[in-house]
Formats: C-alpha cells, sequence, structure tokens
C-alpha cells in the first residue's frame, strides 16, 4: 500500500534572511518525508515565515490568516504554523488573535519547526519561542538542511546571526538577538558542498556583515578575509552580501571586494538620511559627511561599482529643511537604486516612542514622491551609460511578461532582458549580451553568445521560439 507524503506549503514575508529562513523550513520539512504543494488548498501544513520590520508586514498576516480560517474549518487535519520575526514578537498573541494557529515558534528555534508540529497534533496549539539561541542553535544553519532553493544555480550563506547596534527605529536586534558568527572554516565547507552542488553564486547574508567574526575574535571582524577565502572556492563565480552598515566599512574590506575576481562589483550600503540630526537621532553612527567619505573610497577603488541604498521618509521630527538635506545627499551619491521606505513605528523601539514628533501623513507622501524622482533620475542616467557595452549575464528565465524574452543578472546585479535567441538556453546558463537600452529599473540588450552551459544539475528548460 503506497502511503502518499504529507504536503507543505510556505509563505515568506520580509528580507533575504527570511528567503533563506523558508529555504531551511523546506529542507526541514522535506526531510520529514513531505513534498512541497503547489498551492495552499493542496498543502496539509502551511508555514507563515514573517517579519516583524513595519507595522503593514503585521497586517499582511493577520489578514492571510483570517483567510485561512474558514479553510481550517472545512479540514481540522490542515495544520498552520506562525514563525519568524513577528512570531517572536508577539508570542502568545498570535493564538489570542487566531486561536485557528497550532504552532508558533521563533527565530532561535527554526530547527523545532517539524518537531513542534508533530507535538501539536496530540497535545492541541503550541506557543515555543525562546528568548535567545541555546549553545547548539547554529547547527539549523548546516546545509543539508536547506536543500529546497528556488534557484539551483544561486544559494544564500547566512554567516551571521543577530544584531549589536541600537538603530532608534529598528526592532531587528530585539527579534534576532546579540551577533552570532559562524566559524569560518564551517563556512568554507558549506561553499565547497554549493559549488559541488551546481551553484555558482552565493549571496552572504547578515545583519551587519561588515561586523563579521567580531564576537570570534573579540577584537576585529574578519569579513574581508571571508571574502578573500571565498573567493578561492573553486565553482563559485558570483559573490554578493548584504547588508553592512556605513560605519563598519573597512578599507580591508574595500581593498577584498577589489582584489577578488569573484567578488561582485555591487554595494548596498543603507544611507537612511541625509541629515546629521536625524543620522544621530536614529543613533545610525556616521555622519553624512563620513558616509560620502567611505562611498568614494569605494567607488575609487572598484571599477564601475554598482551602489544602492536604503533610505527612510519620515522619522520623527524630520524637518522640511533636513527632507532638503536627504535629497542632497542623494543627488550627489548617484544611487543605482534604491529600497525607500516610510517611517513605520514598532513597538519597543526607541523610536516608537517619539509619538509628538510623528510627521504627518500628507508630508511625508510629497517627500516621498520627491525623493522618487531625484533617485528615478540618477538610476536612469546610470544605466543610460551602460548602453553599448557588452556585459557578462546569468541567465534567470524568461520574463515575467513575456516569454519570448529571457531576464538575467549582470555581474553587478542589474536586471537586463533579452530577446530569446536561436541557440537553446538554459537557466543558471552564463551569456554574453550586448545593452541596447537603459531604462530606470532594467536594462535590454541583444544576445551575443554563450559562455558556459548551466553548472546545477537539475536542468530547467525554458520556453523558445
Amino acid at each position: 500500500m503506497t502511503v502518499t507524503p504529507k504536503t507543505f506549503a510556505i509563505r515568506t514575508f520580509g528580507c533575504q534572511m527570511n528567503e533563506h529562513d523558508s529555504e531551511r523550513l523546506a529542507g526541514l520539512m522535506a526531510n520529514e518525508g513531505m513534498v512541497q504543494a503547489t498551492s495552499d488548498q493542496d498543502a496539509d501544513v502551511i508555514i507563515f515565515n514573517t517579519c516583524t520590520i513595519r507595522e503593514n508586514a503585521d497586517l499582511k498576516l493577520y489578514s492571510a490568516l483570517g483567510h485561512l480560517k474558514a479553510e481550517k474549518e472545512r479540514r481540522p487535519n490542515l495544520q498552520i504554523a506562525v514563525g519568524g520575526c513577528m512570531a517572536q514578537k508577539d508570542r502568545g498573541q498570535i493564538l489570542e488573535r487566531a486561536d485557528w494557529v497550532d504552532v508558533v515558534f521563533g527565530t532561535h528555534n527554526l530547527a523545532e519547526a517539524p518537531s513542534l508540529l508533530r507535538r501539536s497534533r496530540s497535545e492541541g496549539p503550541i506557543v515555543d519561542v525562546w528568548d535567545a539561541p541555546n549553545p547548539e542553535a547554529n547547527k539549523d544553519m548546516a546545509p543539508a538542511l536547506y536543500a529546497v532553493r528556488e534557484l539551483p544555480w544561486a544559494a544564500w550563506m547566512t554567516i551571521q546571526t543577530g544584531c549589536d547596534n541600537t538603530c532608534a527605529y529598528c526592532i531587528v536586534p530585539s527579534v534576532r538577538g546579540q551577533e552570532i558568527s559562524r566559524p569560518l572554516d564551517d563556512l568554507m565547507k558549506e561553499a565547497r558542498m554549493l559549488a559541488a552542488s551546481g551553484v555558482t553564486e552565493i549571496t552572504v547574508l547578515g545583519q551587519n556583515v561588515n561586523s563579521y567574526g567580531r564576537d570570534i575574535t573579540k577584537r576585529r571582524p574578519l569579513f574581508a578575509e571571508l571574502l578573500r577565502s571565498l573567493g578561492t572556492v573553486d565553482g563559485i563565480e558570483r559573490i554578493r552580501f548584504t547588508s553592512p552598515h556605513p560605519k563598519d566599512l573597512r578599507p580591508e574590506t574595500i581593498a577584498a571586494m577589489a582584489e577578488t575576481p569573484s567578488v561582485c562589483p555591487q554595494l548596498h550600503l543603507p544611507l537612511q538620511s541625509g541629515s546629521n540630526r536625524v543620522l544621530k537621532a536614529m543613533r545610525r553612527g556616521y555622519s553624512a559627511e563620513r558616509y560620502m567619505e567611505r562611498l568614494g573610497e569605494a567607488r575609487a577603488a572598484i571599477d564601475e561599482l554598482h551602489v544602492t541604498t536604503d533610505l527612510i521618509v519620515g522619522f520623527p521630527g524630520e524637518t522640511d529643511a533636513e527632507f532638503d538635506e536627504t535629497l542632497a545627499v542623494v543627488a550627489e551619491a548617484d544611487f543605482d537604486s534604491a529600497y525607500t521606505f516610510i517611517f513605520s513605528p514598532r513597538e519597543g523601539t526607541r523610536a516608537a516612542e517619539m509619538t509628538k514628533q510623528f510627521v504627518a501623513t500628507d508630508v511625508v507622501a510629497e517627500r516621498f514622491a520627491r525623493l522618487k524622482t531625484v533617485l528615478d533620475r540618477s538610476a536612469l542616467r546610470n544605466h543610460a551609460r551602460r548602453e553599448g557595452r557588452r556585459e557578462e549575464v546569468l541567465v534567470e528565465g524568461p520574463s515575467r511578461r513575456n516569454a519570448q524574452v529571457l531576464s538575467g543578472r549582470t555581474r553587478q546585479g542589474k536586471l537586463i532582458h533579452f530577446p530569446v535567441s536561436a541557440t537553446p538556453l538554459r537557466a543558471g546558463a552564463l551569456v554574453e549580451v550586448d545593452v541596447t537600452h537603459g531604462a530606470p529599473y532594467h536594462l535590454v540588450g541583444e544576445y551575443v553568445g554563450l559562455l558556459r552551459d548551466p553548472r546545477h544539475k537539475i536542468r530547467i528548460p525554458l520556453a523558445h521560439a
């Protein structure tokens, strides 16, 4: 008699760290003999991996849970679990608002999810959230536990968990804990395993990658050494990282980026504000002048550096004049692109207590639109500069809008679309593309030729004319 394995679905909210956590969750479920469902309706277990960096993340979760209430009533054996940052923050409140949830687990005990789901079948709803990782916590980052990757040629690599910074607006230290770095030897072993499985691109993850290893050495970070070491792994052709903190961007890291061929010329350097008073209120630890100095050092050392940033509009107390300072710095920095956010107060942070200084919604909206204009102008100018260049592109697959157009990423991380060629191409292939047009959010090009077939073992055919 053949027993159909249980199926699971994972919904992910939030950052790359959450995406990587979801890959590990998928690996854990697969290790239990479960298979990934094609939809929530086909899933026996639905797991929400949550974010809490902004209020709308909370609203999205409870809205999604509300839609599942009727499905739970229709299928009583359906299990619903909530994990991640919001679960770490809200804990038992989740069951108070959605008593049809079976399991709540936090950021420190992700590896316990399968056992908690098993227990809940006999014990009923379970809330199990740890206040801190136990000494064995890093075992849930072992490569074997995230074999289920969205892209077989690309992998996330978590090098540290937690954050030791005290930014006034950020709740991450509360839900992720203090910085804990993984040993360099473990990371190198993982990188070699990934390369052996066909991975050619690694994105290094951490809340503040620039401080990697400081808790190990008790004196200085080891991030530059890590980049150089990863650059020696045969088969790994592209190395990216996110997110660094500007105050910790050191000369040796810039040198490692410039001198390690596989490290891509791409730097995400969150500015947040161009006003020194606002930066101080945010507790960022640098001035606008210091930020621009370090950005200049990076650009001087690294050819064709692609720079992106984060910006917050409407931080409590931000005046019109201070926002104008931000616009001026953003224009001078000439970013390739940016992630822009409207300030969202999070309970438990210093900024959430500045209620009398909150900026009016209509003022924030007007500032947000002005900022977008400046950013789009820089993005379009930088993309136009790429016209006529030949780019090395890693093929990701057909464009979402047109199956006869392929999409990929340049070494700088820029998205490029190009028409399907007569030569069959597969996702993960490395090709050359001539840039014919630069738009604000992407490039357009013409296929030139194949540099390398995919190295991953899973071959994904693409639609061709």
